[in-house]
């Protein structure tokens, strides 16, 4: 159980202590700075400890903020100071060296550790009340000041994102954030909510995939209510502060899991009427995830650029003080609410074939609008991108071990830098280019691919810090993902584009995978993973050549494309999983943009 240091005589009637044990702590008393160094030697070393003065005066939401997230190694507010484990040799050392100085003892011992080199977070109060008054006047209006603010209508405003899409925003938020609280106070947890939501967006998928109507009204009805609950998870864990590295893993992946196990469910559907539409399902999931890495690159490859301003960014700031942009152009790009709403309302009432055309044409003028402003702001601004940028776009970019080689084997012999973006265009043009153009099986398509292989190598052999350098991964994304599709549909042959929908997911779960590693600090997944299975241009010539090979027996290359993809599956998802459950996974929480 953590521990609570009441610090300071015990105020007549106040209802601090019960709160504090509320909110889970042991209450401990301690008459003064001077006694709360022996009181701390008696609490576990790897026990949550916090101190609060005993005349604090707030809303119980903000000694819960301050006490209770487990995000943070120290958080204060105004009289309370907490630490977990990682930072209770500098609070221990603090607390023996008593530091004096106006104000609460807690304020002093959280300056103390913050100077020692532990960052302590500050969490923003709004209208929540913190303070630690100096005599009964003050106490009295503090007292008046909690009064007037719902302390529990604050907490459930701020447990909703405070940026989403209209959809999102208008339609789903107002309620599911009582669905949030109803669940925590049941014991629910973020993470049961989440595997909730991927269980109905499951059986939607199911429902989807018997090609009957009723089954294409209910798989209509649950991927909403999948939504619902996709929301509820994130705003169950900030109304009640559970947040967790597996609950980051999960809520990273599982939107994928669900929107791409919807895919495949419609296309099973449509196939049991007769229509084939595993090519549209195919290409939905290559655009979505080409845009998602668009996302990525960009904001890698700027969130700490120096000099990072542009007229165009100066502009989208104007744009935002005009309410009524702001929600045009969040919607105009398909986030995940509108594109759920959308696949959700055309199942019921339409075809398979009339949810992928317009989940692909709105998702294609979402990539294409997000694109350009983007472009736009990397030509205007004069950003210098730093090293930790350069080396995310580098592994965000996922070279196995031909495009190292090339790039070392370039580097020794001192060959000229070409522009890293011009480089990769041009081996992904000539690889979709011979794809759409040779037979199935062609020799001369294994190499194009050695040709990818090497141009590759040429990209990345000097840090990517370019103006445009971030749009190299998202290409070459691109020439992987649309290389299987061609070859898949030249194979005329049962099941290769079933199978390829299987090898693209698994590939993309490894990209979604590198992306939330780098989101949360800890870097790319580890090199022998990616030489595993062999970066994109290694996996790219494997496919080829398993084309060439099986060309007199194309039937067999579903079976291959099978045995690729589940390979990949098994390898991604057991180092993964060892990552994410372990100690030193991050604790991601996806607050950015609403795709």
């Amino acid at each position: 159980m953590p521990t609570v240091i009441l610090t300071g005589l015990p105020v007549p009637g106040s209802p601090l202590a019960d709160e504090l044990r509320g909110l889970g702590f042991d209450v401990r008393p301690a008459t003064g700075p001077q006694d709360t160094a022996s009181v701390l030697a008696g609490v576990p070393a790897d026990q949550r400890v916090a101190v609060v003065d005993s005349a604090f005066v707030g809303h119980v939401h903000a000694l819960r903020l301050a006490l209770t997230d487990p995000r943070f190694d120290a958080c204060a507010v105004a009289g309370a100071f907490a630490v977990q484990p990682g930072a209770r040799d500098v609070l221990d050392k603090a607390a023996a060296l008593a530091p004096e100085g106006p104000g609460p003892y807690a304020d002093r011992l959280a300056d103390a550790v913050e100077a020692a080199g532990t960052s302590v977070q500050r969490p923003e109060l709004g209208t929540l009340v913190a303070t630690v008054p100096a005599g009964p006047a003050e106490r009295d209006a503090a007292t008046a000041a909690v009064a007037a603010v719902d302390d529990e209508a604050v907490r459930l405003r701020t447990a909703v994102k405070s940026r989403d899409g209209f959809f999102t925003t208008f339609f789903i938020s107002p309620y599911s954030r009582y669905i949030a609280r109803w669940c925590a106070r049941r014991g629910l947890t973020p993470n049961q909510v989440t595997t909730a939501s991927l269980i109905t967006a499951l059986i939607a998928a199911g429902c989807a995939a018997t090609g009957d109507r009723w089954g294409y009204v209910a798989a209509g009805v649950l991927l909403l209510v999948s939504f619902v609950l996709d929301c509820t998870d994130g705003q169950l864990a900030r109304y009640s502060l559970q947040y967790s590295t597996m609950g980051a893993w999960l809520d990273a992946t599982f939107d994928r899991a669900k929107e791409y196990s919807f895919y495949a469910g419609l296309a099973l559907g449509a196939a049991s009427n007769g229509d084939d539409v595993w090519g549209l399902a195919l290409g939905s999931m290559i655009l979505m995830t080409c845009r998602h890495v668009v996302d990525f690159s960009f904001n890698e490859a700027n969130h700490d650029a120096t000099a990072n301003t542009s007229p165009t960014a100066a502009l989208s700031d104007r744009l935002d003080s005009v309410g009524w942009t702001v929600w045009v152009r969040r919607m105009i790009i398909l986030p995940i609410g509108e594109r759920w709403a959308m696949i959700a309302v055309l199942t019921a009432f339409t075809t398979p074939r009339i949810v992928f055309y317009a989940l692909l044409i709105g998702c294609a003028f979402g990539a294409l609008y997000t694109t350009a402003g983007r472009v736009l702001r990397s030509l205007t601004r004069k950003a210098t991108r730093t090293d930790r940028a350069a080396q995310a776009l580098a592994d965000l970019a996922d070279s196995g071990p031909l495009a190292e080689l090339v790039a070392r084997a370039l580097i020794r012999v001192r060959a000229g830098s070409p522009g890293a973006l011009g480089v990769a265009v041009l081996a992904s043009a000539q690889l979709i280019f011979a794809a759409t153009q040779m037979p199935f099986g062609a020799w001369a398509m294994v190499a194009a691919a050695g040709i990818y292989a090497f141009f590759a190598g040429g990209a990345v052999m000097v840090p990517l810090k370019g103006a445009l350098d971030w749009l190299v991964p998202p290409v070459f994304r691109a020439a992987e993902y649309t290389t299987v599709l061609i070859l898949a549909v030249k194979a005329d042959v049962p099941g290769a584009l079933p199978a390829a929908f299987g090898l693209i997911a698994a590939v993309a779960y490894h990209h979604y995978d590198t992306v939330y590693r780098i989101r949360g600090g800890t870097g790319a997944p580890p090199h022998w993973l990616v030489r595993t299975i062999g970066g994109h241009e290694g996996r790219v010539l494997l496919i080829t050549v398993l084309a060439a090979v099986l060309v007199s027996r194309a039937a067999d290359f579903p079976v291959a494309l099978t045995a690729t993809a589940v390979f990949v599956a098994l390898v991604v998802l057991v180092e993964s999983i060892r990552f994410w459950v372990s100690s030193g996974a991050p604790a991601v929480h996806d607050e950015g943009e609403p795709a």
